[in-house]
């Protein structure tokens, strides 16, 4: 089995040279600076992981894993736009170094990009696996979408919110993991269980990501702690706060929700001790390991060797165990 490192320096190569057209300039160079920026690589390098796995070509695999690289940074430069942000990964993003409207149509040719990438694979995978591309791009949209809906709403449940982080985070880590499979060869049952196994491991990592926004220690969370907290983000916690919260605890609640004008460091304290007097991070706790044995479950159906299980088993540890 090859290392991940070695897999995630196998995209970071394929990105620098992935070809695309000089002309219109604006067109394309937001694209190629967007895939500069970097990141693990992470989704692209499950995709390889899974052809190895099922002992298949990982050279013949990149260029679906790259696919599946360029949707997830279209789905990045589009959420910059509809977040305003102005910051991705330390760097400009692509609407405020360029326009809105540059960014959008950017956006649109990466998704093409993609799919055209996508279908460099095997003849006989080709229906199968852009249908798991089809599914994956529709969910992650969907997700987003739910995700801005829970904005405007007051009253969302943690079903609803465990149901939009599988969407707009989870199935991409697994539709990845199930298109490598099927490229190296696995079996459409084993294939559907690293299906499962990623999804439930990506809401697992959300939920800790929850977790450690508020009580991560921020040189090693490498985020700024609190800050769910300071925008209102509707995470397992606070709608778990805002469930269990007696009278009082509520509206010492909304009043911080609510204010318009605050210090930052006094919100995150004092939300944070409320959140400790309700005990949600142990709720929070109990949902993420809940959904990681799910994956381990899945993970003990697959028809593979016992060292290769393990290779997942301890990839899954080392995604969960981030020091906080």
């Amino acid at each position: 089995m090859r290392k991940l490192r070695e897999l995630q320096e196998l995209i970071n190569d394929a990105v620098r040279v992935i070809p695309l057209p000089d002309h219109p300039a604006e067109l394309y160079e937001p694209i190629t600076y967007i895939l500069s920026l970097g990141g693990k690589r992470m989704r692209p390098a499950l995709l390889l992981m899974a052809c190895d796995l099922f002992g298949g070509d990982v050279e013949a695999a990149i260029q679906p894993a790259l696919a599946i690289e360029v949707f997830h940074n279209f789905t990045l430069m589009h959420d910059d736009i509809m977040d305003n942000a102005p910051l991705r990964r330390g760097s400009v993003t692509v609407h405020e170094k360029w326009n809105k409207n540059v960014g959008i149509l950017s956006g649109d040719v990466m998704l093409v990009e993609g799919y055209k990438l996508m279908m460099q694979v095997e003849e006989r995978l080709l229906r199968p696996i852009l249908n798991i591309f089809n599914e994956t791009a529709v969910g992650v949209c969907e997700g987003q979408q739910l995700d801005m809906d829970f904005e405007q709403r007051d009253n969302v449940n943690n079903e609803e919110y465990l149901n939009m982080i599988r969407l707009k985070t989870a199935v991409v880590l697994g539709g990845a993991l199930k298109i490598g499979a099927l490229i190296g060869g696995a079996e459409a049952k084993d294939a559907d269980f690293l299906y499962s196994f990623g999804e439930n491991l990506g809401i697992a990592f959300q939920l800790q990501d929850d977790i450690l926004d508020v009580y991560g220690d921020p040189d090693k969370f490498g985020k700024q702690v609190g800050g769910d907290i300071i925008s209102n983000k509707k995470t397992y916690l606070l709608i778990k706060a805002l469930e269990l919260a007696n009278k009082e605890q509520l509206k010492n609640l909304d009043n911080w929700i609510n204010l318009k004008t605050f210090d930052n460091a006094e919100k995150v304290e004092a939300v944070t001790a409320l959140y400790d007097s309700l005990r949600v991070r142990q709720f929070a706790e109990t949902a993420m390991q809940a959904y990681t044995e799910k994956a381990f479950t899945a993970l003990d159906g697959i028809n593979l060797p016992a060292e290769h299980k393990q290779y997942l088993r301890d990839f899954a540890d080392g995604l969960l165990v981030r020091e906080n």
